[in-house]
């Protein structure tokens, strides 16, 4: 099977293709390459601009899977307009040359900051998506032009995703587990904004199995799906880093909590894809931090502006 990666070079990808090549897969990424290239040497490289892409390009593949894009809220408020080209229009012009190529599977990197802001609700697919800003907007844009492709011969998957968080050869430290795991080894303290509020987490390994289950899934599969691999509240997720900090590296990590307004809250139901794609997670917040740890020689320069997506981006405008 030959799978096309847009944006497969980032912190996702640079797990993800490593594993699809053990499966014996044949995998080429399209990037732009702003954050290095991580993969391996087996690995196709395809540098070019989505909107470049053309009919040939793709004719050929089994699958193309879009991972490109602005990756979360700051990225999106410092350039809104780039946002919504990238997040909006790239995967819809990406997934029309892909159905026009005769690829008979796109899967989409969703998120589940469509949902904005809810109370007390556990969401599925088919609740409402209410973000009002930029990041959730074109999010939900582009996936809601992806799955209006879809037909018999063109199956589209949406993985709508948690926050991502783990260690990955092109590494972020600006994902919350992540970012709790830094600062509490730099300033031996987390500082959490508004502890109540819930966020699904999906550990890296559980986002690649979602991956891999879309791929396996029969070819007239289409469909929308939460992948999580918990859902948390962010100072349930604080005290989770600093406990198992405490158990594994023996620190006293001190957990500063303000009560500052967040513009996301929700919980995810992952049942669809548990039923529909066999996605079982396996990782949690705990794991996640075990992870890290055992990573930490190849990222403990925290100042690297490459681990901050916002840092990057600004040096490209």
């Amino acid at each position: 099977m030959k799978i096309l990666i847009a944006g497969g070079a980032g912190y996702i990808g640079s797990v993800l293709v490593p594993k699809l090549l053990s499966l014996s897969y044949s995998v080429d990424v399209l990037d732009l390459f702003w954050f290095g290239n991580h993969l391996p040497a087996e690995t196709g490289i395809v540098h070019k601009d989505i909107f470049h892409v053309e009919e040939s390009d793709i004719k050929g593949y089994d699958v193309v899977i879009f991972l490109a894009g602005l990756s979360n809220d700051p990225m999106a408020e410092f350039s809104p307009s780039q946002n919504f080209i990238s997040n909006a229009a790239a995967p819809a012009y990406l997934a029309y040359i892909a159905k026009k190529a005769g690829v008979p599977k796109f899967i989409y990197a969703g998120s589940c900051s469509v949902y904005g802001y809810t109370v007390d609700t556990l969401f599925d697919e088919d609740s409402p998506t209410v973000s009002d800003y930029p990041y959730g907007i074109s999010k939900l844009q582009g996936e809601r032009a992806v799955m209006q492709l879809a037909d018999y011969g063109f199956s589209a998957i949406t993985l709508r995703q948690g926050t991502v968080c783990g260690y990955s050869p092109r590494m972020r430290l600006d994902l919350v587990v992540n970012t709790m795991y830094k600062t509490s080894l730099q300033d031996k303290q987390i500082t959490v904004n508004n502890p109540l509020i819930w966020r699904p987490v999906l550990a890296i390994q559980d986002a690649v199995h979602a991956y891999v289950q879309a791929i396996k899934a029969d070819p007239d599969i289409s469909g929308i799906f939460n992948v999580a691999s918990g859902n948390y509240t962010v100072g349930e997720i604080a005290n989770l880093v600093k406990d198992e900090l405490a158990k594994k590296n023996k620190l006293d990590i001190t957990v500063n909590l303000k009560n500052i307004q967040d513009k996301r809250n929700y919980r995810v139901s992952c049942t669809r894809a548990n039923n529909i794609l066999g996605f079982a997670p396996k990782y949690n917040v705990q794991t996640i931090v075990d992870e890290l740890n055992d990573n930490l020689d190849k990222f403990k320069d925290f100042d690297n502006p490459l681990y901050y997506n916002i840092q990057v981006f600004k040096t490209l405008k």
